[in-house]
């Protein structure tokens, strides 16, 4: 029997255990999206216990402490409530996560970045409390120490186009922090016209771009201006939260009439706010080509399910599913329409429901092309999918439809420094396929074919894919 984590966890057979110690191991991280703060980072964000460093922020966590009866207030915080107490909370719902990749996550983190090996429960929780907390009081784990004891090489955060970069900017000037900090561009609320936040968002849109925004040209025109701004801050990737993926063809005219519309508070149904997405994300889509930026579609999330808890907390805290609505159609049409005009980006697909690995794998097949190994992109297994069910999943859908050796890997998607960790777990996970594939006489048993696959998709095929310079 093997022990708990130890060297070999995940690794089941000496094809993977090589693989994994001499060809993924050390390979740096290439982190293309998160959800890490540029301020925290400049500032060097530092921490007085592990409740800060560890749950402050992290939904994935808090939704497991729910699940475990926890009150809302030792989840989130409350008048009363220590950061031990929500701590302690965290440590009696651990022992109920066995299958779920928060057990392994969890005892990564610890180990890795603190070196505790005690089994995180109700018991063991006091020592292991005051044993991170020893280290944390004698420095050495602020915010960029962690990313650089991760190995982290790129980081790209997640920035609305209003942002200012200011941090991205400090950052960059910063003279013993090498590691890159780049915006990635997500103009998710100049696309929800529907919703209560547009109206005030384009408020902020005339601002950051010091010009009115009265009509639709006005938009596009500040929009396109944002972009080359992200540009010269060294952005070379955007991101769409597509939760419902839909497609309606309209003409400049009808996108500019269902704006106004939006500008005079009058409603918009459903198919009109299709229409002005599809034509607007199109936009968005020829001015990424331009620059030669890979454009991310994050799809089908459903959000904020419990309205009270949004009420009271607001997004991301834990209350979003899996979304079960159509995507292949609508995503074809997309690609087709900017491929017709030949300003088809590189393009990198997500859907947060498993289902769609097969229809996504094949669809992208059909958009390939323009001497780029990989352009349009079968993405990581994501949020819900980050199990290592998940990632099999992935890969091996990847696997049969595409080719797998063009992958340009992991992401952490998070809101914490200690995430890094699921890079190890991806890449355990990734050497043992394959090393069950070499071992069961399906594929050479060829370490230079292997390895080299290993190391590309661990760290190389991101750094050609997305020329961060």
């Amino acid at each position: 029997m093997k022990p708990f984590l130890d060297d070999n966890f995940l690794l089941g057979n000496e094809t993977a255990v090589k693989l994994y110690h001499d060809y993924a191991a050390k390979m740096p991280i290439i982190d293309y999206h998160c959800h890490l703060s540029p301020k925290e980072i400049y500032e060097n964000q530092s921490y007085e216990n592990l409740t800060q460093v560890w749950l402050y922020g992290d939904h994935y966590k808090w939704r497991a402490m729910r699940t475990n009866g926890a009150e809302e207030s030792l989840v989130t915080g409350g008048a009363g409530v220590s950061d031990y107490d929500r701590f302690l909370a965290y440590a009696k719902a651990v022992p109920a996560a066995v299958g779920n990749p928060l057990y392994h996550w969890s005892h990564l983190e610890l180990r890795r970045y603190f070196g505790v090996e005690e089994i995180l429960n109700e018991k063991n929780a006091p020592v292991i409390w005051e044993k991170v907390n020893a280290q944390l009081a004698q420095g050495g784990f602020s915010a960029r120490d962690l990313i650089v004891k991760s190995g982290v090489e790129v980081i790209c955060t997640t920035d609305d186009p209003v942002d200012s970069l200011e941090y991205h900017r400090l950052i960059k000037d910063l003279p013993d922090f090498e590691v890159k900090v780049l915006p990635s561009f997500r103009p998710d609320k100049a696309l929800e016209i529907r919703r209560a936040t547009f109206l005030p968002w384009l408020k902020q849109l005339e601002q950051a771009a010091g010009r009115e925004v009265r009509d639709y040209d006005a938009l596009l025109a500040a929009l396109a201006e944002r972009i080359r701004f992200f540009h010269e801050t060294g952005c070379r990737v955007s991101d769409h939260a597509l939760d419902a993926m839909g497609y309606a063809e309209a003409t400049r005219d009808e996108a500019a009439a269902i704006f106004a519309k939006a500008l005079a508070g009058e409603p918009i149904d459903a198919e009109e706010e299709r229409k002005y997405k599809t034509f607007t994300l199109l936009f968005l889509g020829r001015e990424y080509a331009k620059l030669d930026w890979a454009m991310q579609f994050h799809m089908h999330a459903q959000r904020n399910n419990n309205s009270r808890m949004f009420e009271k907390l607001g997004p991301d805290t834990g209350y979003d599913s899996i979304y079960d609505g159509p995507v292949a159609g609508p995503l074809v049409r997309l690609l087709d329409a900017l491929e017709r005009d030949d300003a088809l980006p590189r393009t990198i697909v997500y859907s947060l429901n498993p289902n769609d690995l097969y229809a996504l794998g094949t669809a992208i097949g059909s958009f390939q092309g323009g001497g780029v190994p990989g352009k349009i992109q079968l993405g990581s297994a994501w949020w819900f999918n980050d199990t290592k069910d998940g990632m099999l999943d992935q890969l091996k859908a990847l696997g049969n439809t595409g080719l797998l050796g063009r992958f340009v890997g992991m992401l952490t998607d998070s809101r914490s420094f200690l995430s890094y960790t699921r890079h190890e777990y991806f890449r355990r996970i990734l050497c043992n396929l394959l090393g069950e594939w070499a071992e069961d006489g399906e594929v050479p048993r060829d370490f230079d074919l292997l390895g080299g696959m290993v190391q590309d998709i661990s760290y190389r095929n991101a750094k050609a894919y997305f020329q961060f310079g």
